[in-house]
């Protein structure tokens, strides 16, 4: 969408990416390329993120995978739900917005600011389309251009080619619960290691769902089976030893609960945030895997 926009010479004032702090590293990789491209065409942009400040009695944390480990917990998605979109991607962007000059300005003087949405034609993104509509914003006015020009995927791909660019890596959070199982393949070890761990944290308070891909896929009708634990999905497909994560099952949750309770004891001020925690666990990890005894 912004690469034709910028070809046919359309104004875009400020382009958004809200980083929830737990994306797939490939899509980490791509941003600075295309902010580059965007800056040599003159199009501004801007990271904003959520920035959570309420941790009660937890130690402090800053993405979605450090809130998901804090809470012992999986994402909305896996249990029929979608708020992590809405806290994670669509809120902090309000938010930025809602500071910026040129949007003040555009709502003191009674107009709408036009954001730009880049739902394609396609099936999937059709049904996006439909909810999106019935959730109106009278601060906005929204356009589609892809579906105005009725490109889907493909013509998106194509077109992203023709201007010399790297296609980009689907976005998610690399634990996603719609994540695809080739797209677990793709993953690297410490975001392999976090789904472990995070299933292997939220089991004792799940009761309808094995993990992250909620319940098994036989494979019936064109379906991949898949079980419902990506953590059996790495076991079996050997993407971690499985050493490795029968070590992180058995001894990670139990380490990060001596963790949390190590910390609420502290003052707010002097708790050490989960990111330490997981730079440690990461740590710890690679001593295991180096060790002539995991070997």
């Amino acid at each position: 969408m912004i690469v034709e926009l910028a070809e046919r010479g359309d104004p875009i004032d400020m382009v958004l990416f809200a980083d929830p702090g737990a994306e797939k590293s490939r899509t980490y990789d791509y941003i600075p390329l295309f902010r580059r491209w965007m800056a040599g065409r003159g199009i501004a942009s801007e990271i904003v993120r959520y920035q959570p400040r309420n941790f009660k009695h937890w130690p402090p944390y800053a993405g979605i995978a450090e809130n998901m480990l804090t809470n012992a917990t999986l994402p909305s998605v896996v249990f029929g739900g979608g708020s992590c979109s809405q806290k994670w991607k669509a809120a902090p962007q309000d938010a930025w917005t809602a500071r910026w000059e040129p949007a003040r300005r555009c709502w003191d003087e009674g107009g709408r600011v036009v954001k730009l949405i880049g739902y394609d034609a396609s099936a999937r993104d059709t049904q996006r389309y439909h909810h999106a509509i019935g959730c109106e914003d009278p601060r906005y006015t929204y356009r589609y251009p892809l579906r105005e020009w009725g490109w889907s995927r493909p013509e998106c791909e194509a077109r992203i080619a023709r201007a010399g660019l790297p296609v980009p890596p689907k976005s998610s959070c690399f634990f996603c619960g719609s994540i695809k199982p080739d797209e677990v393949l793709e993953l690297s070890v410490e975001e392999l290691r976090v789904i472990v761990l995070m299933e292997a944290r939220a089991k004792p308070r799940l009761r309808n769902v094995a993990g992250l891909w909620r319940k098994p896929v036989l494979g019936h009708r064109g379906a991949t089976p898949r079980p419902g634990s990506i953590t059996e999905f790495i076991r079996t497909r050997g993407l971690l030893p499985p050493a490795e994560v029968d070590h992180i099952v058995e001894t990670a949750p139990i380490a990060l609960l001596d963790f949390q309770a190590a910390q609420a004891a502290l003052p707010v001020d002097q708790r050490a945030p989960m990111g330490r925690w997981l730079d440690d666990f990461h740590r710890a990890a690679d001593a295991l895997e180096r060790s002539p005894a995991h070997a």
